[in-house]
């Protein structure tokens, strides 16, 4: 078969006009793929090549007043491992379990890490040991896909003398991502958990930086270093506090292992915390990288001491004699008493009210004594009439208006309300007894401290801080503070001295603390043993109180102020004794009794 010329010049034209489409066209494809998409197919392909890795931010440290650390960072080790899918984490676990043994919590904890975040290296061991380290490397041909990483681990090197207000920091859990999605949390980051390590986490908590390995198609890392430029971690910001570290050891050294209960330093002039401790303490550094179940059982099981509990903070207990001096207050505030006026009845050691008699502390009584007298010595007789004689209306509006309902306010998480009664008192009794199931009796228990009134050690401080000044108080702090304060005493400055002399006579011959006294500081204080409401060998168990001022002499300022609570510790001398040590400690001042002595 022929073809005419014609035929065969126009079958070569289209044919020529075809090859030069397709050509128009994989130039155009090629164009487009190389040039105008390039940073789009760049990203791709390093994203199939790249696996980022977190590089953890330094925690800020959080330094006494002085700029002595309370919290700062040392270098651990992370070991994680890029993997692609829930069966390929479970055989890798598997394998390094025939090396390293773990726990079924460690390899849940893994799998949830993986299900958070399967972009990021799982996490296994997120706190690894130096013999883990020279294990894994030994074996590091047979998990190619392995990352050990260097990380900022966070230490406290006092320990338990810090764990009623530094806190702790942990791995963030599901609820607090949830929560904090919005604020650039991801899966595996170390968050405050309590303490000052939470309330001040996005000052302390830093950027977190990253990091970039090459890796082949079956995830193998291929180049560690490298591979794409670091973007540089961020440290956290430092937190200086105004705790006074010495001071504070001082007062952890004085509790050890054998007393329970807690104790406040404060200035009363800024509402500055210089310690505070609650005992028996736990170990902040024990919880970082995860708190082994053993140790925690063996705390939250201790129902006795109750370590879990942070009792200057959280623990709320009658104060006993040491509200007194808010009677007093509120009785001059009401003019229902002055300075030399004697109740009608004197103390014969009790106080006979409707068919029951209400005793004082000293079977003995104390015969017919003023406001002074009364506060030197703790006179509860004086006081049942006292507070009689202000009304139980007027006892709890004046106890509401000092604070004693409320919380102080301080920059730390999870502060307990105290409980006190609120107006109107009928209606706050009736709730707390039932209708008619109580009497005005209940008058004669809230003058003393006792009854429906439970405090914070926190709490005390503060209506003393407001005794060591212009009956103002301060707001309590430990980082930051406006520096406001409050009057809430509405008396004038003599009357309010007149209220620290009589707090003299405490420790002078004849008050109830005068064995706690230390030559040459003049210390204003207040002994308090509260009914706890605990028996043993039918025998109450009592708490022992001590609120002391100091120096507290005529024309002298106010240092510090110190409260502290031994729970079932007895009489309150024995408080008086470990409060008059600290002060001693703080001004520099030797005192002139052995702390073995705590009668």
């Amino acid at each position: 078969m022929s073809f005419h010329p014609n035929d065969i010049a126009r079958r070569g034209r289209n044919a020529s006009i075809i090859v030069s489409g397709v050509i128009v066209v994989l130039l155009g494809a090629f164009f487009r793929t190389q040039v105008l998409n390039h940073s789009q197919w760049v990203m791709q392909s390093e994203d199939n090549r790249l696996r980022q890795v977190p590089i953890p931010a330094p925690r800020g440290m959080i330094l006494d007043r002085a700029g002595e650390v309370i919290a700062e960072n040392s270098v651990s080790y992370d070991v994680s491992m890029l993997v692609k899918s829930r069966a390929e984490l479970l055989e890798t676990l598997d394998q390094l379990g025939e090396l390293i043994p773990m726990s079924r919590k460690a390899r849940e904890d893994a799998v949830k890490r993986l299900a958070r975040d399967p972009a990021r290296p799982v996490s296994i061991f997120p706190d690894a040991s130096f013999d883990q380290i020279a294990v894994l490397e030994e074996h590091r041909p047979d998990f190619p896909a392995l990352i050990i990483s260097p990380t900022p681990r966070r230490v406290y090197p006092d320990g338990k003398a810090l764990w009623a207000f530094v806190g702790y920091t942990s791995e963030i859990n599901e609820q607090e991502l949830s929560t904090l999605a919005d604020s650039g949390y991801r899966p595996g980051q170390q968050i405050g958990k309590s303490g000052l390590e939470k309330q001040y986490e996005s000052v302390l908590r830093g950027r977190e930086g990253s990091r970039f390995v090459e890796v082949d198609a079956k995830n193998r890392i291929m180049r560690e270093q490298g591979a794409r430029p670091d973007l540089l971690a961020a440290a956290g910001k430092d937190l200086k506090t105004t705790i006074d570290m010495d001071l504070q050891r001082f007062v952890y050294n004085l509790f050890a292992d054998s007393l329970t209960g807690a104790a406040v330093a404060l200035d009363p002039t800024t509402g500055g915390i210089l310690a505070m401790l609650s005992a028996p303490g736990v170990d902040p550094n024990r919880w970082i990288g995860g708190i082994s179940p053993g140790y925690f059982d063996s705390l939250r099981t201790d129902t006795l001491r109750r370590p879990l509990v942070n009792k200057a903070l959280q623990g709320s207990y009658p104060p006993g004699s040491t509200f007194k001096l808010a009677t007093s207050v509120i009785a001059l505030e009401d003019s229902a008493v002055t300075w030399t006026e004697h109740m009608p009845q004197p103390c014969t050691g009790s106080y006979y009210f409707g068919n029951r008699a209400w005793r004082c502390w000293a079977p003995a009584g104390h015969g017919s004594l003023d406001l002074a007298g009364a506060i030197a010595k703790s006179c509860d007789v004086y006081f049942y009439q006292l507070g009689m004689k202000i009304t139980l209306e007027r006892l709890s509006a004046g106890g509401v208006d000092l604070g004693f309902a409320t919380r102080t306010g301080i920059d730390l998480p999870q502060e307990r309300r105290p409980d006190f009664p609120t107006s109107p008192v009928a209606a706050y009794m009736d709730a707390k007894h039932g209708k008619g199931g109580w009497t005005r009796a209940v008058t004669l228990n809230l003058a003393i401290g006792q009854g429906e009134n439970s405090q914070t050690v926190l709490n005390m401080a503060r209506f003393y801080a407001a005794l060591a000044s212009d009956g103002s108080e301060p707001t309590l702090h430990i980082a930051q503070t406006t520096g406001a304060r409050k009057k809430v005493m509405n008396l004038p400055q003599d009357q309010i001295d007149h209220l620290r002399e009589a707090m003299l006579g405490v420790l002078s011959a004849g008050g109830t603390a005068a064995a706690s006294a230390i030559e040459g500081v003049a210390i204003a204080g207040k002994t308090g043993t509260a009914q706890s409401g605990r028996f043993v060998n039918s025998t109450e168990l009592n708490h022992a109180w001590f609120a002391g001022i100091a120096p507290a002499g005529k024309g002298q300022t106010p240092k510090i102020v110190v409260v502290v609570f031994l729970e079932y510790g007895g009489h309150g001398t024995r408080a008086a004794h470990i409060a008059s040590a600290i002060i001693g400690h703080y001004l520099k001042t030797k005192t002139v009794w052995q702390l073995g002595d705590q009668g």
